[in-house]
């Protein structure tokens, strides 16, 4: 209605005759003046407006910033009811012998893997006493058969490295989970800023991140150990088809002598 009376009052004053008009005793009608006058209502008029727009958008915003920071509790609790996946702690040995607890420390902490499996195991045999006097076969037998030790013992000291490792690191990443977990369901305002949200999602993405390469750390652990077996399997084939071929030249070579001192036995009697 107010907008609605001052267009009019505008549009009257634009609309009177170009002419100099008496109002009363000493008053004298400019219409250029009333024209200025007039316009200066409607900039008036245009500028009210606009304040009172800009106003209600910085009320809604201020209100949806103060919802935003008095959320009720119960949408946090929704959340922090989620189960939290921890790595279990391992079981400690007897250690009858003494030997099973520098195992196991290296599982837990990844220190000293090298060590610890050597200790747990069978003691590594040095090269073989007359390994030089065998034959060429002879010599690729057992090289395989040490080379296929050398390298379990390697791959095992490294996947226990490895999982001690993770394991070492896993309270540290618990607790920047838990606090990432704490600032985003913080009632804080200063945590729902979106310089604050952004950093929890970058801090999210390098959790993730690190967690992916620890499980191509253990893919890439499993993946060493199956070599290996594939290559005990390897050995065991070669090996038995030098048994053979070993096998059918002794038979061609022994048969004829055996069955020529058979016919001369029968001939002798």
């Amino acid at each position: 209605m107010k907008r609605l009376w001052l267009s009019s009052m505008a549009a009257s004053l634009l609309v009177a005759p170009a002419s100099y008009a008496q109002f009363g005793s000493g008053i004298v009608y400019d219409p250029t003046q009333s024209a200025h006058v007039a316009q200066q209502i409607l900039q008036a008029n245009q500028l009210y407006s606009t304040t009172a727009e800009t106003s209600r958008n910085v009320i809604g915003a201020y209100n949806l910033a103060q919802r935003m920071a008095t959320l009720p509790q119960s949408y946090y609790f929704a959340y922090t009811n989620m189960g939290r996946q921890q790595w279990s702690t391992l079981q400690q040995p007897a250690n009858t012998y003494g030997n099973s607890l520098p195992w196991m420390n290296a599982a837990t902490y990844g220190t000293g893997a090298t060590s610890a499996n050597q200790t747990a195991s069978i003691s590594r045999t040095s090269q073989m006493n007359g390994y030089g006097n065998l034959s060429t076969q002879g010599k690729q037998t057992i090289a395989a058969q040490g080379a296929t030790v050398d390298l379990s013992d390697a791959v095992n000291a490294s996947n226990l490295q490895t999982v001690g490792t993770i394991r070492a690191n896993s309270s540290q990443r618990e607790n920047d989970i838990s606090a990432l977990e704490a600032a985003s369901h913080s009632a804080d305002p200063a945590q729902h800023t979106e310089m604050a949200t952004l950093q929890r999602m970058n801090q999210a993405l390098l959790i993730e991140l690190r967690t992916q390469q620890e499980t191509n750390q253990m893919i890439q652990a499993q993946a060493l150990q199956m070599m290996v077996g594939q290559k005990v399997q390897q050995d065991n084939m070669k090996s038995l088809f030098q048994t053979g071929n070993d096998y059918q030249q002794t038979f061609n070579t022994v048969t004829p002598q055996h069955s020529s001192a058979g016919t001369q036995w029968a001939l002798h009697y």
